[in-house]
C-alpha cells in the first residue's frame, strides 16, 4: 500500500485531480506537499504547483513490491543489511527502463563469488554492440527523420505515408526497449549479475497471448504473477478469467501513464486476450500448417501495431485522422513515390524486420561466430560498430523511450 500511494502521488496525481475537476465542475489544485513542507521547515522557495516524477519510479516500485511479495511466498529471506536491499532497488543498468528484477532472482546473486568466463564477457559485448545498433542505428533514424514528423502532424501525409509510420513506430518502440534492455543485460553481465531475457522476437507472435509471452517479459510475467494469479487468475471460473485478464491489462495500462489513451491500448490488448482464451476454449483456431503460422503471425502483428496508436498518437483525434487517413486516403501512387524518394527509410524499415523475423537458428549462429571468434577479431567489430553509429547518429541524443515511464 505504502508502494503504490508513493507511486500514486508522483504519477497520477494530476490525473485524478484533473479528472475529479471535469467529473464534479471543482477547481482543485495540484500542491507539491514534500516542496510545501520543506519550504515552512527550511524557509526554500520550491515551486509547490509541479510534481517532479522520480526517474524511474515505475520500475523500482514494481522491484520492491516485488521484494514484500517474495518474502511473504518464502521464496527468498529477508536480508539482514539494508544495503543489500537497497542495491537491489538502486541496481543503475535496468533501473530506469528494466528489465524489472525479482527479488528471487536478483538478490541471491549479491553473495556469490564474482565471474566472469571469457564467453559471458564476448556475450555481454555482444549485447551491448546489438543494444547499440538498435537504438542509434534503427530506433533514432527512423524516429527522427520518419516516424516523429508523422505522428506530430498526420493530415500532411497520405495513408500509405501513415500506415508506413505505424509499421515504423512498431519497430522503433521494439528496437529501442529491446535495446536498452540488451545493454542493461550485457553491462549487468560484465558486473558478474544474470538478468532475465526481456524480449523475444515479439513480432513473430502467433497470437496475443504469445505476445506478451514475448514482449517486456518481466513487466507481463510481473503481472501475472503477482496481480493475475492472485486475483484468481483462472481458477475461478471463465467469467472470473475474462474480467481478471481485463482489470490487469488495464492496470497494465495504467502503469505506463495517467492517460486515457494508455488505458484504451490496456483496454483493447484486454480484449484481445479475453477473445484469444474464448476461442480456445471452443476449440477454435487458424490450422497449424506454415501457411497457418504466417497468417496468425500476420493478425497478430497487425493487432498490436493497431494498439501501438493509442501508445504513440499525441491524442485521441490524432488517432481517428490517421485512421480515416489509412483506410480512405491510401493513396497508393503516393506509396511509390514514397518508397523511390526515402529508399534508406524503406531500406532501413525493411533491415530491421527482415532480421527480427529471422529463424533463432540463423540467430543463436552469428551471436555463437561472435563468441567464439577471437578477442582481435571482437575489437574490429567494435570499431566498426562505433564508426557506422557515428555516421548514423542524430544530432541530438534521442531519450529512451521508456524513460518516461
Amino acid at each position: 500500500i505504502v508502494n503504490l500511494l508513493l507511486l500514486g502521488y508522483f504519477k497520477y496525481t494530476y490525473f485524478l485531480v484533473d479528472t475529479i475537476n471535469q467529473l464534479f465542475d471543482t477547481n482543485f489544485e495540484v500542491t507539491n506537499i514534500l516542496a510545501k513542507v520543506t519550504n515552512n521547515i527550511c524557509g526554500t522557495q520550491f515551486d509547490i504547483s509541479t510534481i517532479i516524477l522520480p526517474v524511474g519510479i515505475s520500475f523500482f516500485t514494481f522491484q520492491t513490491m516485488s521484494y514484500t511479495f517474495d518474502v511473504y511466498r518464502r521464496k527468498i529471506e529477508p536480508v539482514r543489511n539494508i544495503l543489500n536491499y537497497a542495491f537491489y532497488v538502486s541496481y543503475f543498468p535496468q533501473l530506469v527502463a528494466g528489465p524489472i528484477v525479482r527479488a528471487s532472482e536478483f538478490i541471491p546473486q549479491l553473495f556469490l563469488k564474482y565471474q566472469l568466463r571469457r564467453e559471458e564477457f564476448s556475450h555481454a559485448i555482444f549485447l551491448i554492440l546489438s543494444g547499440l545498433i538498435k537504438k542509434m542505428l534503427i530506433s533514432d533514424y527512423l524516429s527522427v527523420n520518419f516516424v516523429d514528423r508523422v505522428f506530430e502532424n498526420p493530415t500532411t501525409f497520405s495513408g500509405s505515408e501513415n500506415l508506413i509510420a505505424v509499421y515504423g513506430y512498431a519497430i522503433q518502440i521494439y528496437c529501442d526497449f529491446s535495446g536498452y534492455t540488451d545493454i542493461a543485460v550485457g553491462v549487468s553481465l560484465l558486473f558478474g549479475f544474470r538478468l532475465p531475457i526481456n524480449f523475444n522476437s515479439p513480432y513473430k507472435a502467433t497470437n496475443i497471448s504469445d505476445f506478451w509471452r514475448r514482449w517486456h517479459i518481466s513487466l507481463s510475467s510481473w503481472l501475472r504473477d503477482y496481480l493475475y494469479i492472485s486475483l484468481g487468475g483462472n481458477r475461478k471460473g471463465k467469467i472470473r478469467q475474462y474480467l481478471n485478464l481485463m482489470i490487469t491489462m488495464l492496470l497494465g495500462g495504467l502503469w505506463h501513464g495517467a492517460n486515457l489513451k494508455f488505458i484504451i491500448w490496456g483496454g483493447i490488448h484486454g480484449i484481445a486476450l479475453m477473445l484469444h482464451k474464448w476461442f480456445q476454449a471452443l476449440k477454435l483456431s487458424i490450422p497449424s500448417s506454415k501457411l497457418g503460422r504466417v497468417v496468425s503471425i500476420f493478425i497478430t502483428f497487425h493487432l498490436v501495431c493497431f494498439t501501438w496508436l493509442f501508445f504513440r498518437a499525441p491524442d485521441i483525434h490524432s488517432i481517428e485522422i490517421m485512421l480515416t487517413s489509412i483506410f480512405f486516403y491510401f493513396q497508393l501512387p503516393v506509396l511509390f513515390s514514397f518508397i523511390t524518394s526515402y529508399p534508406l527509410i524503406i531500406g532501413l524499415l525493411l533491415f530491421a524486420y527482415v532480421v527480427h523475423w529471422l529463424p533463432y537458428s540463423i540467430k543463436e549462429t552469428y551471436r555463437g561466430l561472435f563468441i567464439k571468434s577471437p578477442i582481435i577479431v571482437q575489437f574490429i567489430i567494435i570499431i566498426l560498430v562505433i564508426f557506422v553509429l557515428y555516421q548514423a547518429k542524430t544530432s541530438e541524443i534521442q531519450p529512451f523511450i521508456y524513460f518516461q515511464f
